[in-house]
């Protein structure tokens, strides 16, 4: 697999705090000239990205980023927002307190309801794998499946820890077949990019690989 069969499945991804406009600006410039899948930016600047790159790329945006546990009420509220900014794509983060208590139709409940509020966009929900269980992230699978979600997604980036080949593997074995899978986190080499791909992954969410590319 070569670099620009990678880069056409990256979120190219600026999510730092302190990201600037000109550094968004910088990674929409980079992402169009690289034909990568997406940006990845913080809400506060997809109207001014949608704005400035028209129809040339998809702007993705997060929701409840990164903790998630914001109610699904505000949850809902960001996405619309997101939505009306123009944004293509949303990556939201469940409630992990919800999912270790077991309460599997509260998480589903929030997932409909920020599916609902895309208007047809792609969903991708960010189940923070580090903090389960193998049992916990089974039960994620399912539940994400049965959302109507299009991605299930291993990691924020800002957790303990990133995503790994075993949970690509175990996702790919426990949700619905239409279910895709994004890794990302810790993602930083095209080898580890082409490794999460070849495991099952569809999408890698990574801020160095373009770097990477351009050299």
């Amino acid at each position: 697999m070569d670099q620009q069969e990678i880069l056409r499945r990256v979120d190219h991804t600026i999510l730092a705090p302190a990201a600037t406009w000109e550094q968004v600006k910088q990674a929409c410039d980079d992402g169009r000239h690289l034909g990568v899948a997406s940006v990845c930016i913080p809400p506060r600047y997809v109207k001014k990205a949608n704005d400035y790159v028209g129809n040339t790329l998809k702007i993705c945006t997060v929701v409840g980023f990164p903790n998630g546990y914001a109610t699904p009420e505000v949850k809902v509220f960001e996405t619309e927002d997101a939505i009306r900014d123009g944004a293509d794509e949303i990556d939201m983060v469940i409630n992990q307190g919800l999912a270790k208590e077991g309460d599997w139709e509260g998480v589903l409940a929030e997932i409909r309801a920020v599916k609902a509020s895309c208007k047809g966009r792609i969903l991708k929900v960010i189940v923070e794998a580090c903090s389960f269980t193998l049992e916990e992230k089974i039960s994620l699978c399912r539940v994400v499946s049965m959302s109507g979600a299009d991605f299930i997604k291993t990691s924020t980036g800002f957790g303990a820890g990133g995503a790994t080949v075993e949970d690509v593997k175990l996702f790919r074995e426990h949700i619905s077949p239409d279910m895709r899978i994004k890794a990302a986190g810790g993602i930083r080499t095209f080898q580890q990019a082409q490794v999460m791909l070849e495991a099952g992954a569809d999408r890698i969410g990574a801020s160095t690989l373009v770097g990477l590319a351009k050299g």
